[in-house]
């Protein structure tokens, strides 16, 4: 699902004209996925040299050459949703090529920065073992602490906000539907989101399934917290006045 956009005047850098020259903008965190995430998501795949094939189902399927890791662009087949939003991508992992069962999973929307899931990938692609972690929560916090986001005065140990407040990455209960192998009830799993405003609707939701090595989603939340900027044609409405835009020459 595609986030809103300003048809206004052709120098406004939120209209949808695909004809619109490039902006670099920031934060990272709100500015969206530019309607091409699962193209990015797909050429990043290939070039790790996943495989990919459509299912039945008409999502797109990619497995490493390992067949330990997956992504499947399953927004066609609307599994559930996050904040309101259909799942767009969703990752798994497993021990064994031969496993039946997805050692964890996570659950990304479309509205997302391709960048911070490429990211992941790149480091889930990179791990020996992606189903195993030895490190604490503490290394998500610290990762976007080192991008100068703050914890939570309530919940230091499991919360980080950015400094205007409007994305969040915390260490909560699993939402229903997330899955993962540990069958216990009220596991915890990292979940995050940005809402540019409070009380609209988010802009994108990201969920992490239990077992999900806490190092992993370090990954995506220190890409996700980079102040570097990134380049977009498409902009989200909802976060016209939070984001810093630059006319690319």
């Amino acid at each position: 699902m595609e986030a809103p956009l300003y048809p206004h005047h052709p120098s406004d850098p939120f209209r949808s004209d695909s004809q619109e020259p490039s902006y670099w903008v920031a934060p990272r965190h709100l500015a969206g996925d530019d309607g091409v995430l699962a193209e990015q998501i797909g050429d990043a795949l290939a070039g790790l040299g996943w495989r990919m094939w459509p299912t039945t189902h008409n999502t797109l399927l990619y497995v490493s050459p390992d067949e330990l890791r997956g992504a499947e662009w399953v927004l066609a087949a609307y599994p559930f949703e996050l904040g309101g939003l259909p799942v767009a991508w969703q990752l798994s992992a497993r021990p064994h090529a031969d496993s039946a069962m997805a050692e964890w999973n996570a659950y990304f929307t479309a509205g997302v920065p391709y960048e911070a899931l490429v990211d992941l990938l790149v480091a889930i692609d990179a791990r020996e073992a992606p189903d195993l972690g030895y490190e604490g929560p503490e290394t998500v916090l610290n990762a976007l602490g080192a991008q100068g986001w703050v914890r939570d005065a309530d919940c230091p140990h499991t919360t980080a906000m950015d400094p205007g407040f409007s994305a969040t990455v915390s260490l909560g209960l699993q939402p229903p539907l997330v899955q993962d192998a540990d069958p216990r009830p009220d596991l915890m799993g990292w979940q995050a989101w940005a809402e540019p405003v409070l009380g609209v609707p988010y802009l994108w939701c990201a969920s992490f399934s239990a077992s999900v090595p806490h190092d992993l989603v370090a990954a995506f939340a220190s890409s996700l917290a980079s102040p570097t900027l990134v380049s977009r044609r498409i902009l989200p409405k909802d976060a016209e006045g939070r984001l810093m835009v630059v006319r690319r020459s």
